[in-house]
């Protein structure tokens, strides 16, 4: 039998760069916060915990904290808002800012246009902390889609041009099917398609694999936006599809005609997960 693995399987630019930046700051033997978890993966949160990495969960928190600490606040891959950002800078705190450069591209379209009286209106979760980050770099009016339902129901303020941004870990297909909704009504709108390319070849490559595929594998974080959108597009092509945190979590049942098991990750995985997995197929089935 086969086994597969995507081979866009893994970290991505962002995560490995905002993970790294953790661990050289931990050289300098500095007492290093991130604020919220740095990366939507719960084995290497725990990792960097162990390592005495502390998670500011909150801004309340942040602000109940001393001013002029001595330690270092490393801004997580997904960005925070401009307010979150400013209160630890006022606060005196040595600021290492990781997020990934493709949302901070997000946060300056966002906020170069709301402060031209534009409407910004952000594809993505409400909930996700990368969303709550952008919606915190506009300078007026701004709104959430998360569906295609909604599209399909939103009406614009009158008299308003439009921006649509997207959460760079958006399922591809569902942010082109909201752009031809807002196309087909002739609303005043201006696309920019800021879904990360690293996003779209995983999610095309993910499909290409399922599709394919007896059973299918997706490892990541169970927070993790772009791992449940990788489940959620190979569960649509192949059924026997399975979302696992760890090795633990793998109960894999197949048919004896099984020919072919695919494997793909979310981009905050560690490529040691994935080898286990990997290893771990090959060896028993």
């Amino acid at each position: 039998m086969e086994v597969r693995l995507a081979t866009s399987a893994g970290f991505c630019f962002g995560v490995k760069r905002a993970v790294d930046t953790v661990y050289e700051q931990l050289q300098t033997g500095k007492t290093i916060y991130t604020y919220g978890p740095i990366v939507h993966n719960e084995e290497v949160v725990k990792e960097l915990a162990e390592k005495g990495v502390r998670v500011i969960e909150s801004r309340q928190e942040l602000e109940g904290l001393p001013d002029r600490r001595a330690g270092t606040v490393i801004i997580r891959a997904h960005g925070v808002p401009w307010e979150v950002q400013r209160c630890m800078e006022q606060k005196g705190w040595e600021v290492i800012d990781a997020t990934c450069p493709f949302v901070k591209r997000i946060h300056k379209i966002v906020e170069e246009r709301s402060s031209r009286g534009e409407h910004i209106l952000v594809v993505g979760s409400p909930s996700h902390p990368e969303v709550e980050g952008i919606v915190g770099w506009c300078r007026g009016p701004v709104e959430v889609l998360e569906s295609i339902e909604e599209a399909e129901k939103y009406v614009p303020p009158e008299g308003k041009k439009l921006t649509l941004v997207a959460q760079t870990t958006f399922n591809y297909n569902k942010f082109q099917h909201i752009v031809e909704i807002f196309e087909k009504k002739g609303y005043n709108v201006s696309i920019v398609n800021t879904i990360c390319n690293a996003t779209e070849d995983r999610q095309k490559e993910a499909r290409e694999v399922a599709a394919e595929a007896d059973a299918m594998i997706v490892i990541g974080g169970k927070h993790s936006s772009n791992t449940a959108k990788l489940y959620e597009i190979c569960r649509e092509v192949c059924d026997n599809t399975y979302f696992i945190q760890t090795l633990d979590d793998l109960h894999l049942e197949l048919p004896k005609s099984a020919r072919l098991v695919g494997i793909t990750a979310g981009a905050s995985t560690p490529n040691k997960l994935i080898e286990e997995v990997q290893n771990y197929v090959r060896i028993n089935f």
